[in-house]
């Protein structure tokens, strides 16, 4: 079983969700079972990217229940859309939102913490279909209220479903190669860099807009979880975090 986390960009247009769905094609057919976590559409300025959805009133400002209600909305759009998109291209799967995610929060609006993640939901999904989408960012108090779980959350879903449910992989897929010796959008010799250790990949995540959040990684590493950040739009390998159970060990390339 894998997890496959898709950000913003992918899940931009009809055309980039093309390439998601080849992605989780593949997926489906080499692991059997997905469970995609998805981001909302876009950035800034896109229709229902998150930063676009909590400018529609000032008043979210005093609000913060309803302002992680509305924030919560952009990926559960993006887990609608790509669900029935998934449907057309006749890959069933079941969409999971609020508290079948299973991801139970405190009331701390805007920057929830974790208090449990529970699988029932997902793992009756799983017996039933072979891909499950789940909007990413987002988990719910005891009481049932939605809750956000801080900038680059989706990608902490990710890790949390990954380390509960015992993926053998959890894949990001990002607008780049993979992790790169630079910036490529400021540096043009920037170069893939394959395989990383958790300590290395650690190192490279310390400034404000990391390749995954960092929270996020420090989950993964800690139940020994190996990632695979990937481009969106190709089928290049991109970049192994490989923990230190495995590292040195072949097994895991000969998987991929």
């Amino acid at each position: 079983m894998i997890i496959q986390k898709f950000g913003g960009i992918a899940m931009q247009s009809e055309a980039s969700r093309k390439h998601c769905i080849l992605h989780i094609r593949k997926a489906i057919h080499k692991f059997e079972k997905a469970v995609i976590v998805v981001s909302a559409m876009g950035r800034g300025g896109d229709a229902y990217a998150t930063d676009t959805l909590l400018t529609l009133t000032s008043a979210f400002k005093n609000d913060s229940k309803s302002k992680d209600l509305v924030a919560a909305c952009g990926e559960m759009i993006a887990a609608a859309v790509i669900s029935a998109e998934l449907e057309q291209s006749g890959i069933n799967n079941t969409l999971l939102y609020g508290q079948g995610i299973g991801i139970e929060t405190s009331d701390n609006f805007g920057d929830a913490e974790i208090h449990a993640v529970h699988t029932t939901a997902i793992e009756k999904a799983l017996s039933e279909t072979s891909c499950v989408i789940i909007p990413g960012f987002q988990g719910t108090t005891a009481e049932g209220d939605i809750t956000t779980l801080g900038r680059g959350g989706s990608d902490l879903t990710a890790a949390l479903l990954g380390a509960a449910l015992k993926a053998q992989f959890i894949e990001y897929y990002k607008d780049v190669p993979g992790v790169m010796t630079y910036n490529p959008k400021i540096n043009a010799n920037a170069e893939l860099i394959a395989k990383l250790t958790y300590p290395e990949f650690h190192e490279l995540l310390n400034d404000s807009h990391p390749i995954v959040q960092k929270k996020a990684a420090e989950t993964a590493e800690k139940h020994h979880l190996t990632l695979h950040i990937r481009n969106t739009f190709s089928m290049d390998q991109g970049t192994l975090i490989i923990p230190a159970i495995h590292h040195g060990s072949s097994d895991i390339l000969s998987i991929l």
